[in-house]
């Protein structure tokens, strides 16, 4: 089947005040789709993300990773000139998503219901900690905040400690929640003309993701315990040492995979039937025995001796990668799922989006520099600043 051209999103024009993380990957994702992202940026230094660290060949990682295919236009918007200018902008978008400080946007005449009362077909995404009303509504949110609010951190970690994701996983929960609302929005509005507001919260987003320990935790329950690396409820579900020092991951689903796993990996049969073994209750209810038992096993093995075995015996298992293992996967490469794309300081290997699709190809554009597109985009609307943006 041949790809069309165009893309799903090719006719939308999405303008952000965004920074940080949860607004900029929910828009990189619309651009991803075809959708043209006007980035609103400060003159000069722009996004504070474009600032975190230099780890992409000069550049930041986080800006990196969230910013591709948008124009930046930057503006001060405490500058009455400049802010007509983004006003007359949104007269001509199909979405707006913000992710300022609380208010900001209320007090600079760009709040939800100010903006749908001229353009009711405008789409209005806000992105808060705690959303838009309730006693948290103003409380100052950072990843890691909400991971610890959301109680993420009470059930991640090691009995001793508790330990953050290692990526903003909070950002990434209301960056894909203001996605996909968009997404439904601008369904909505193709059947009935109207456009819509969307209000994200990330402690909201966060505590979705959270609904297994919570339901695990019901009319207070115990809830699950801080484990590491290993599964919180079954046995074994976690990682396991070689005898080369490298770690393997293991998990088992079923009571057949736990005959499997002793008749093939361990190669002791009678281990399937031992009474403090025989069921995943008891497996881990007596983990501290069985533990090792597998271990005295693996160390006579290298790691990809046990892979091999589990392999054989059909139990899942995996890898213990790195960073350096992950960008050079040989089922990302043989699937060709990296692409260069352009940036300032020259090209970047960036990840296709997940989901392939035989329609249309993903857009997978430029990340651009402050105010790289303001003169481009000012002209379009026939404005000229008396005083003009620095970038």
């Amino acid at each position: 089947m041949s790809k069309h051209t165009s893309q799903p999103l090719d006719h939308i024009t999405v303008v952000s005040l965004e920074h940080a993380i949860a607004a900029p990957f929910c828009t990189r994702q619309l651009a991803d789709l075809g959708a043209r992202v006007i980035k609103v940026e400060r003159p000069g230094d722009g996004d504070f993300a474009r600032g975190y660290d230099k780890r992409a060949r000069g550049l930041s990682s986080h800006f990196v990773w969230v910013n591709r295919s948008k124009e930046s236009l930057a503006l001060d918007l405490k500058n009455p000139e400049h802010l007509a200018a983004l006003k007359q902008l949104l007269g001509k978008a199909d979405v707006l998503v913000q992710n300022l400080a609380p208010g900001a946007t209320a007090r600079m005449g760009l709040d939800a219901a100010t903006l749908r009362a001229l353009h009711p077909r405008l789409i209005v995404c806000d992105i808060s900690g705690y959303g838009l009303d309730g006693p948290y509504r103003d409380k100052k949110a950072y990843d890691l905040l909400i991971q610890s609010e959301a109680g993420y951190l009470s059930i991640t970690g090691t009995p001793e400690q508790p330990s953050k994701s290692g990526n903003s996983i909070a950002d990434i929960a209301a960056g894909m929640y203001a996605y996909t609302s968009i997404l439904a929005a601008l369904l909505h509005r193709d059947k009935t003309g109207e456009g819509a507001h969307i209000d994200v919260s990330m402690l909201e987003s966060l505590t979705e993701w959270m609904s297994f320990p919570l339901y695990y935790a019901t009319d207070n329950a115990p809830p699950p315990t801080r484990n590491g690396a290993s599964h919180a409820t079954i046995y074994p579900y976690g990682p396991f040492l070689a005898g080369d020092g490298n770690s393997v991951m293991l998990g088992l689903q079923n009571e057949r995979e736990w005959v499997q796993f002793c008749e093939v990996v361990m190669q002791d049969a009678s281990l399937a039937t031992d009474p403090r073994f025989n069921s995943n209750s008891l497996r881990h209810e007596n983990k501290q025995q069985l533990e090792p038992i597998i271990l005295k096993e693996f160390a006579t093995l290298n790691a990809a001796q046990v892979i091999e075995r589990l392999d054989q015996a059909q139990i899942a298992n995996a890898r213990m990668n790195n960073m350096a293992d992950l960008w050079a996967h040989p089922q990302l490469q043989a699937r060709q799922r990296w692409v260069d794309v352009d940036t300032p300081n020259g090209k970047l290997p960036a990840l296709l989006p997940p989901g392939q699709s035989d329609a249309f190809n993903y857009t997978m554009g430029a990340i651009p520099s402050v105010g790289e597109h303001t003169q481009h985009i000012l002209n379009e609307l026939g404005i000229t600043l008396s005083k003009p943006t620095s970038s």
